[in-house]
């Protein structure tokens, strides 16, 4: 028996934007806070997810070089523009 095709529309690549952004705040958390026995073993996890992350990255840069429509908004933070704030904000 067949298994039918995956659907790759606009609600694909957001939750592929969604599961990305996820990755990310875990990476964050595994580097900072998550204690391992050992430094390897923090290096080792880390190298793991991200290898996961990477895929899902290059699938949803691949929808979107194939024009596969999606908000800016919706991208995960790690893919958008970094803002440099040469002034702090002023309070009125």
């Amino acid at each position: 028996m067949q298994k039918p095709a995956k659907v790759q529309d606009k609600y694909f690549l957001k939750s592929l934007h969604e599961e990305i952004d996820l990755y990310d705040r875990k990476l964050a958390h595994m580097a900072k806070f998550e204690i391992f026995t050992s430094e390897e073993d923090r290096e080792t996890a880390i190298a793991k997810m991200s290898l996961k992350r990477a895929t899902l990255a290059r699938t949803a840069q691949k929808l979107a070089e194939d024009g596969i429509e999606f908000q800016p908004a919706d991208l995960p933070r790690s893919f958008r523009p970094q803002v440099q704030d040469s002034e702090p904000a002023k309070i009125a």
